[in-house]
C-alpha cells in the first residue's frame, strides 16, 4: 500500500465530517456560515464601538442603574451584547448544519 499524502489525508478527513456533500452544497454551508458571521460581526462592532465610543455623548443623556446610557453601554453593554451574539450564533448555526447535514 502507498503512504497518502498530507493534503490526501486532510482531504479525506474533511470529506468524512461533510458526508454526503457536493462542492455546491459545500460552497453553500459556508457561504451561510460565513455570513452569518459577518453581520454578527457588524452588529458586535457597532455595539461596541458605536454605542461605547462614537455615539457616547448623545447616550449619555439618558441613565440606566443611575449610570449615564453611554458609559453603561461602554463597560457593561457590549459585554451583554458579545454574550447574545454567542447564543445567536450557536442557535442559527444548529440550524444551519442541520440544514446543509452536518452533525
Amino acid at each position: 500500500m502507498s503512504e497518502l499524502s498530507e493534503r490526501e489525508q486532510s482531504s479525506q478527513a474533511s470529506r468524512r465530517e461533510l458526508p454526503n456533500q457536493t462542492p455546491e452544497r459545500h460552497r453553500a454551508y459556508w457561504r451561510a456560515n460565513l455570513r452569518l458571521m459577518t453581520g454578527l460581526l457588524a452588529v458586535w462592532f457597532l455595539c461596541s464601538y458605536g454605542l461605547g465610543i462614537l455615539w457616547v455623548e448623545p447616550l449619555n443623556a439618558f441613565r440606566l442603574g443611575g449610570f449615564p446610557l453611554g458609559f453603561w453601554f461602554a463597560q457593561q453593554g457590549s459585554i451583554y451584547i458579545f454574550i447574545a451574539l454567542i447564543a445567536v450564533y450557536v442557535v442559527v448555526m444548529d440550524r444551519i448544519d442541520r440544514a446543509h447535514g452536518v452533525d
